[in-house]
């Protein structure tokens, strides 16, 4: 029996939060769902204009090798066969990727994949030993060649240091292929919903009472008592006050802007590796559901320092913020009636496909409390 008005209160409209509300909504809970932003669909929102589906907050492309997560989404859009093919800009050459054979004739213009291998693996052998750093283990993944062109720039940019000062377990691995493959996710199932995510999230929410514009850290005292569990998607350390202190994030910075062409780059996704060019890639966003339209918009996608307050989108998970996380996560089992769930509450980077998962395991075992 729940406390309250509500049997679940779910603070985000997400994935997480809006696949966790249709969920206990099918199995006859009451729901209410807190949105702190003005609009439904948190970091996966996209927004209407010209016909095209702007993504707010970066590029999301769906991906997934797990069939029942690939099945699930469907029940709420279809999906287009976008594959997800970037180019990466150095110089004003383009390269393609993943690392391939096409990025390999283009950077050294060899055709066979034992020619690639050779270079490669000569490269590799310039790191003796375990890697001290990011620079070290980059270039016994991939040699230096590629690690110059295509890694060091783009990856100071992200992380706002020097690659040689970033620890080597952010880059554990680098999917390197001998084969003409440009397709981006080694994955059996990809695509865009069609009519954008905003669409896909509002379907997931039908028949659920959603609140905008409602920060629930700063209004908790009205929720007091009116709820029996607690979903919550939000940042942890944000959730207790910062009491232990703060975790740190890299930011973004996103520049949308409508040009009066019908296509500016040809790609949905552009890198530029270079690190006197300060953003980090340019999203073109018509190319994600092959649009015809004879306007286009863009979106420049600038990396940035954060601060409190600040949106977070990319946890720095060096061994003193896991540390602090670890000690707010053991004040978080504290709380019985408290679910944790997405990449902000878990303080990890998280694809769509681990988000819903990981939703559909919140609900069935709420199922088996309840």
């Amino acid at each position: 029996m729940h406390v309250g008005s509500y049997d679940y209160l779910i603070v985000g409209s997400g994935l997480f939060g809006a696949v966790f509300a249709h969920e206990m909504k099918a199995r006859g809970k009451r729901c209410l769902v807190l949105e702190r932003r003005a609009a439904i669909g948190g970091n996966v929102r996209t927004e209407e204009r010209d016909g095209i589906q702007i993504h707010c907050y970066g590029a999301h492309i769906f991906h997934t090798n797990d069939r029942h997560v690939w099945q699930y989404v469907h029940r709420f859009a279809s999906f287009n066969q976008f594959v997800n093919s970037p180019l990466a800009n150095f110089g004003g050459m383009l390269y393609h990727l993943p690392f391939n054979m096409n990025t390999f004739r283009e950077m050294w213009g060899v055709r066979t994949p034992d020619e690639a291998r050779e270079r490669i693996m000569a490269q590799r052998a310039e790191v003796k030993g375990e890697p001290r750093n990011l620079e070290e283990q980059a270039i016994s993944l991939v040699g230096r060649d590629i690690y110059e062109k295509l890694i060091k720039g783009y990856t100071e940019k992200q992380w706002g240091r020097p690659c040689s000062e970033l620890p080597a377990f952010i880059i554990r691995r680098l999917p390197v292929r001998y084969t003409y493959d440009n397709n981006y996710f080694n994955a059996r199932y990809q695509g865009i919903p069609i009519g954008g995510y905003t669409r896909l999230v509002a379907r997931l929410l039908e028949g659920i009472e959603v609140r905008t514009g409602v920060d629930y850290n700063m209004a908790r005292a009205q929720y007091e008592g009116k709820f029996g569990h607690l979903v919550y998607t939000g940042a942890l350390d944000a959730y207790f006050g910062y009491r232990l202190g703060a975790l740190a994030y890299r930011g973004l910075r996103f520049e949308t802007e409508r040009l009066e062409m019908e296509n500016y780059q040809g790609v949905a996704v552009m890198n530029y590796t270079e690190a006197d060019i300060p953003y980090t890639r340019v999203i073109e966003h018509k190319h994600f559901e092959f649009g015809k339209q004879p306007v286009t918009w863009v979106t420049h996608e600038y990396p940035a320092e954060w601060k409190r307050g600040d949106e977070a989108y990319y946890p720095i998970n060096d061994a003193g913020n896991q540390a602090l996380y670890q000690k707010y996560a053991a004040l978080a089992a504290k709380e019985e009636k408290l679910i944790l769930g997405g990449r902000l509450a878990r303080y990890r980077y998280c694809d769509m496909d681990q988000v819903v998962a990981s939703a559909l395991a919140a609900a069935n075992e709420q199922e088996k409390v309840d």
